[in-house]
């Protein structure tokens, strides 16, 4: 019997899978995936991952406004955001969203249409999915200042890349850390030492696809099949069996984003 496991973040709507997603779900499905979490870039995805949702029942999902397409973010679109959530059954999570300093410098903005969708998962009682990049003292001082203003927010801090003194202070903040195929990379040290420091009820399993391949499928197109890899570098790290790891990982992602326990395939 195949290992079970939970991919908790994917990009299958994208157009690098328009001509074979069966066969992707075929092998997603011979990889024991039971249950995927498909992450929004921007609110017009919805009703193309929505589809996806509908079609394949292990597929639950998420909206919200990546940090990269702040400039279309409006107090609209918080509405919108909000009234979307609400609208299907099958929408577990806010996001994704956060701060991504790498790639942009509109920070101002960034925080504003962050705390604005931290808001709305607060009001909504849903998990926030949060990407962070170069931007982990910003970040951690956000959500602290929400947690106080506001109260505190169920999330994740997905396909993370940070030191662990960073892992640190989101895990003092409650959150859950997701691991994507960077940990099976060479020469990404920190994400493996924080890797080995998340406590086992807080560690998540992701692909992040199409992106970030793990190895041994570095540079191809990655793929929700390929987070047994993943899941199995952790397993390597924490000198623990993929077995558990899955098990650990899955039960996670049940509690954190309120899945079924199983689904007919």
């Amino acid at each position: 019997m195949t290992t079970s496991l939970i991919d908790t973040h994917v990009h299958i709507n994208f157009d690098t899978f328009k001509e074979d997603i069966e066969a992707v779900r075929q092998r997603w499905i011979e990889s024991g995936v039971e249950h995927l979490i498909h992450s929004c870039v921007e609110p017009s995805e919805f009703q193309s991952i929505q589809a996806l949702a509908h079609r394949f029942p292990e597929v639950f999902f998420a909206v919200g406004l990546h940090p990269l397409d702040v400039d279309q973010w409006t107090a609209d679109m918080g509405e919108e955001i909000c009234r979307l959530a609400q609208s299907d059954a099958k929408v577990v999570a806010i996001g994704e969203t956060g701060l991504d300093f790498y790639k942009a410098d509109d920070r101002d903005r960034q925080v504003a249409a962050f705390r604005a969708q931290l808001a709305i998962a607060h009001q909504l009682d849903l998990p926030v999915i949060i990407h962070c990049r170069d931007a982990a003292a910003e970040m951690a001082q956000i959500l602290q200042e929400f947690w106080q203003q506001q109260g505190p927010v169920k999330g994740v801090m997905h396909c993370w890349g940070g030191t662990p003194e960073e892992t640190q202070w989101f895990l003092d903040l409650g959150l859950y850390i997701s691991f994507s195929g960077t940990v099976t990379f060479k020469k990404a040290t920190q994400i493996q030492d924080s890797a080995r420091l998340v406590p086992g009820d807080r560690l998540l399993v992701e692909t992040d696809c199409p992106f970030l391949a793990p190895v041994p499928q570095r540079g191809k197109r990655n793929e929700p099949a390929f987070v047994r890899h993943v899941a199995a570098q952790v397993a390597q790290l924490r000198e623990t069996s993929l077995e558990a790891i899955a098990a650990q990982t899955s039960q996670n992602a049940r509690c954190l984003f309120k899945l079924p326990v199983a689904v007919t395939q």
